[in-house]
């Protein structure tokens, strides 16, 4: 390593913004090719902490996907069914990269998505075959107040099953399925074909530090496939409290020029409310992912 390296090595700070998940990472300039040495600690720190945060920044599509690349190739922002499509693509959302998250409307027709009121806790596209991977989202325009993100821990959620519960668990799917609503659990009927939707391990094995995680969530994690309706409501209901513990939790509040990137298959992630009458745009792209497998 010459002597540039290990300068922009020594550079790099990390400080831990919660006790079991958030960092923020300091001394890295998301404008610039960023070195391997770069890269390898940024990504270490985001399997030990789950959820990286970068103040400041002041970056462009080109520099999001450049940085996001280093860590996996950039995924395709997932299309609606025709039936759901205005729920989901916004009259700005030009590149297939790129989601704006955002309430901003022009001449009455919405510019992105998801962008009033809160959210509940999901996993992104947790109704696909292949979860994305990794999130990476980018502050432009911000209310004064509210409009949060918080980030659970579902390792830690795992972690804090009892035990006849895990083996209750073990081996079982869930169905996660999406209506592309944000705190509304889909009406499950018996043709379900209609709705993006697929069965996931509901504990899986992290495919980069092989540790159990949880896979369930409130918005889209819908029915533990072999159980009764009463008892997977039941059970549901169980793990979504596990699951949104505040002990587990970072929650952040958003800066202009904030990036925030987070490990899609070991935390769930919501939204605060916020004046729906005050304006709101992120700028969000991911990295495909895989079969998750339990």
């Amino acid at each position: 390593m010459d002597d540039a390296s290990d300068i922009q090595k020594l550079e790099i700070r990390i400080q831990p913004l919660a006790p079991h998940c958030g960092a923020m990472i300091s001394g890295v300039d998301l404008t610039r090719p960023l070195s391997p040495e770069q890269v390898k600690i940024i990504q270490q720190a985001w399997d030990d902490h789950l959820v990286l945060v970068f103040r400041g920044q002041q970056v462009s599509e080109d520099d999001q996907l450049r940085f996001a690349s280093y860590f996996g190739e950039p995924g395709n922002r997932k299309i609606a069914p025709d039936h759901l499509r205005n729920r989901s693509e916004g009259i700005l959302q030009n590149n297939p990269k790129f989601m704006l998250v955002t309430n901003i409307k022009v001449d009455g027709r919405p510019i992105g998505a998801f962008g009033d009121g809160d959210m509940w806790f999901h996993i992104d596209s947790g109704y696909s075959s292949r979860p994305y991977k990794y999130t990476f989202l980018y502050g432009l325009k911000l209310p004064k107040t509210g409009g949060n993100t918080m980030f659970s821990n579902t390792y830690k959620a795992y972690e804090a099953l009892p035990a006849e519960l895990k083996h209750k668990l073990e081996g079982r799917k869930a169905l996660h399925i999406h209506e592309y609503k944000r705190n509304e659990r889909v009406e499950l009927a018996e043709d379900i074909s209609k709705a993006p939707h697929w069965y996931h391990p509901v504990v899986i094995c992290h495919p980069n530090t092989g540790k159990k995680a949880l896979f369930v969530d409130r918005l889209m994690t819908r029915a533990i496939a072999g159980m009764e309706p009463e008892e997977s409501e039941a059970v549901l209901d169980q793990l979504y409290e596990i699951g949104e513990r505040r002990e587990f939790i970072y929650e952040h509040e958003w800066q202009l020029g904030d990036f925030v990137m987070w490990d899609n298959l070991a935390t769930i992630h919501a939204r605060t409310w916020f004046p729906p009458e005050e304006e709101r745009l992120l700028r969000r792209c991911t990295i495909e992912g895989e079969e998750v497998l339990g």
